[in-house]
């Protein structure tokens, strides 16, 4: 690979032409009275293919490798089963041969988007410089001011829109103050033509509304792509003015073809066709008809019992026509996860004026649904783990849209020693729930018609061996809640959470591991953990966020609750002779667990981006419990988290256990964890016409586990805010990642920056002690995970 980045590094320019040259490079340099934040957005848009209509040939570490391969198939002629799996057409890229005319064009492009956010004195200038037959190109951009707009007022004849437009003025894209884009504009008259057609007009047109500027009575954004033709004049008026300041009218007009205002209209009958095929007939004879109270239901098979049918379309007889009320319409029959297609139509009636006759036609999902996965993963060159799982589904039981899932899975992790592979542990478990698509409460909860609430009951049991250490067996039950508040805002609630974990250990892995450690005797020791718990995830990931959006879940766990108040209560009923704990021979575990994650990402460009995540996480232990139960402790390290160490190796604080129990069981747990990943993320090529995206990432990732409280048998695993940056892990490393659409493979490798235990630096700075040239060193240092999937 590296002989071919360097072949591709010597030259490009073999097969041009004597008078051309190979563009490759352009820049553009803002100038302005303007913020720095803001002359890196201009710069940004106006290196977009839009704007600066010839892009020069995109780098690969240094090296135009789409335009060698490109040479290599059309002018080299090389063929052959290596180069016909390398030289796919996605893998290429043909030479940009410079062409000044379109730099001139891009000018003028560039001219008029300045013009369009509010820069009418901008000027641009190109130069340009060939060396080497190779042209590279700068845009010198001056924007000078923008226009701020001073007073807004609204032309509007139709009283009851004028009415309905100040009631909403508040919400108005448009403030007296701001800078004037055309862009806005254009938002604003979205904006409000939303709003009127949400109000019952129909027929409402996006061409009724019209701007005007200062005391011109000319309309504009007719024409959108020239908007300010002939309105050099008035702007030429400001110069000289210290602020330049521009008049905005809004007008919306009354229909052309009609002398009347605008009407608004109203739901006729609403006409539902629950197993509506791709080609079927709404006029066919066979149809069958249920005729209800608000709804008309045309079907052959009934698909969804009447009454759930009827509450899961929100529109109803004699209402106002709402534009968002079509929106939650379709949305909450796409929740429902019973039909794979929903369209809603609207159509006059002959016999009535203003009235809209709804039209819904629903195409049915499969009923049943079976799937398996599998799964391989590997924290460094000699564990290996594997697993797989067993889906199964049903998506309308009883024809009430309930849902049954049942899973199964097992899995098993091997450990390469001298001797050969040895199995370390292995894991089977199933899962079984019932979803509900509303609340099932023996009370009504009002809810918003985007919250799409669901009810949750799970049942599941797992079974965990480290072979020769111990046994694991928990049960679990949950039951609660899912709704979303808004279309970013989600809610998980569990009122009732329930796990059983039993533990067994091997009596030789008791007695030199455990007993002798405390903190590790009080993890093992089998729980009843009871509470309940809240998650709310906010996610604006949608198509109004295209170059970055967020992601932030915060979760909050308690657990002995009402099992104590329950355990109580037997107690004194007994004359407390007995009570949960006795009756059982388990502990009740108490504690509080919150978590926090936020992650962000950035589109850099259309083939790269940049991940970030952030994540906290502390358990308390409270009345008689001292610790938390081992399944609910926290650990660091492997493929999803500190990469550059292996899974349960890192931490807690700046203790290292060096046992040789550690070397072949690790297993460091603890109460706190904080972390923080960054990953730059990059398209390499496309592989077998594009089915297989072979992808590259460079990341750094750096954080800990740590204990509330001191361990005396782990020293220094407290976490102490003096001593947090000493404790902070630091690893880097790069990754590989195959995408096959569906799922994606992902290899990285990680080597260590910063290592708390690391004794050579007061701070544990390991760079000094990196030696790639030794192999020793590499295989004990350098850890590669394979894991299905993005690390966050």
């Amino acid at each position: 690979m590296a002989v071919v980045f360097t072949l591709a590094a010597c030259s490009n320019t073999r097969y041009l032409q004597s008078n051309q040259s190979l563009y490759t490079s352009s820049k553009v340099v803002v100038k302005g009275d303007i913020l720095n934040s803001e002359k890196q957005d201009i710069r940004s848009s106006l290196s977009s293919k839009s704007l600066m209509t010839q892009q020069p040939n995109k780098k690969l570490l240094n090296s135009r490798i789409k335009v060698w391969l490109y040479n290599q198939k059309y002018n080299e002629k090389k063929s052959n089963w290596f180069w016909n799996l390398v030289l796919s057409k996605r893998n290429l890229e043909e030479p940009v041969v410079y062409d000044s005319t379109k730099a001139k064009e891009s000018v003028d492009r560039m001219t008029s988007y300045l013009h369009n956010q509010g820069f009418f004195y901008a000027t641009v200038q190109y130069s340009e410089k060939t060396k080497r037959r190779k042209t590279s190109v700068t845009y010198e951009v001056n924007t000078g001011r923008n226009f701020v707009i001073d007073k807004i007022t609204y032309a509007i004849p139709d009283s009851a829109i004028l009415r309905l437009v100040k009631a909403n003025e508040k919400l108005s894209l448009i403030q007296k103050g701001m800078a004037f884009k055309s862009a806005t504009l254009g938002s604003e008259r979205e904006r409000l033509t939303r709003l009127i057609k949400d109000a019952g007009y129909y027929k409402f047109n996006r061409d009724a509304i019209e701007y005007s500027v200062d005391t011109l009575n000319k309309a504009l954004f007719r024409n959108s792509l020239n908007p300010f033709e002939g309105l050099v004049n008035i702007f030429n008026e400001n110069k000289g003015r210290d602020k330049l300041t521009m008049d905005v009218e809004i007008r919306i007009k009354n229909p052309e073809d009609s002398t009347s205002s605008w009407q608004p209209h109203h739901i006729g009958k609403i006409y539902v066709y629950p197993d509506f095929s791709l080609n079927g007939n709404p006029a066919d004879s066979s149809l069958k008809k249920d005729d209800r109270k608000y709804i008309n239901i045309r079907y052959h098979q009934e698909i969804l019992r009447p009454k759930i049918l009827s509450r899961s379309i929100l529109l109803r007889p004699g209402e106002t026509y709402s534009l968002q009320q079509y929106n939650n319409t379709v949305n909450k029959l796409y929740d429902l996860g019973i039909w794979q297609f929903v369209t809603l139509q609207y159509k006059e009636p002959k016999d009535s004026v203003n009235t809209l006759d709804a039209y819904l036609f629903l195409t049915p999902r499969r009923k049943q649904e079976l799937g398996v996965s599998f799964e391989v993963s590997n924290s460094s060159d000699y564990t290996l783990g594997s697993g797989i799982t067993l889906n199964y589904r049903h998506i309308n039981l009883n024809k009430t849209a309930t849902q049954l899932g049942m899973s199964i899975n097992t899995g098993i992790e091997l450990v390469k020693q001298e001797t050969g592979w040895t199995l370390q542990s292995k894991q089977f478990g199933g899962e079984v729930s019932l979803t509900w698509p509303r609340f099932a409460l023996p009370f009504h909860i009002k809810q918003s018609n985007r919250s799409n609430a669901k009810t949750r009951l799970t049942l599941g049991a797992n079974y965990l061996s480290r072979i020769e250490k111990f046994d694991v067996t928990s049960f679990n039950a949950s039951y609660g809640y899912d709704w979303n508040e808004t279309l970013y805002k989600r809610w998980i609630v569990r009122p009732i959470t329930i796990n059983y974990v039993g533990v067994s250990l091997n009596p030789t892995f008791r007695d030199s591991v455990v007993n002798t450690n405390p903190y590790l005797k009080r993890s093992f020791e089998p729980a009843l953990i009871g509470g309940e718990s809240v998650s709310f995830i906010y996610s604006n990931q949608d198509l109004l966020h295209p170059r970055h959006y967020s992601y932030f879940r915060v979760n909050v766990e308690e657990s002995g609750g009402w099992l104590s108040g329950i355990n109580s209560l037997v107690n004194g009923i007994s004359g407390k002779n007995t009570n949960l704990e006795t009756a059982t021979g388990v502990n009740i575990s108490n504690f509080v667990k919150l978590e926090a994650d936020y992650r962000h990402y950035w589109k850099l460009g259309i083939h790269s981006g940049l991940a970030t995540r952030a994540y906290a996480g502390v358990g308390i232990p409270y009345s008689y419990s001292q610790v938390l139960p081992y399944v609910r402790q926290f650990t660091s390290g492997g493929p999803n988290s500190i990469r550059a160490w292996r899974l349960r190796t890192l931490g807690p604080g700046s203790f290292k256990d060096s046992s040789a129990t550690a070397q072949a069981f690790p297993d460091q747990t603890g109460d706190m964890k904080l972390e923080g990943n960054i990953e730059y993320r990059f398209d390499l090529l496309r592989m077998f016409g594009g089915s297989i995206n072979l992808k590259g990432a460079t990341f750094l990732d750096m954080g800990n586990i740590w204990m509330i409280r001191k361990d005396p048998s782990r020293p220094g695993s407290e976490f102490q805010l003096s001593q947090l940056y000493h404790d902070l892990a630091m690893g880097t490393g790069a990754g590989l990642r195959l995408d096959f659409s569906y799922f994606l493979v992902r290899l990285d490798w990680g080597i260590p920056l910063k290592v708390p235990y690391f004794t050579g630096n007061k701070n544990g700075w390991y760079l000094s002690e990196w030696d790639l040239k030794s192999s020793r060193w590499r295989r004990e240092n350098i850890i590669w995970n394979i894991a299905i999937g993005y690390p966050f």
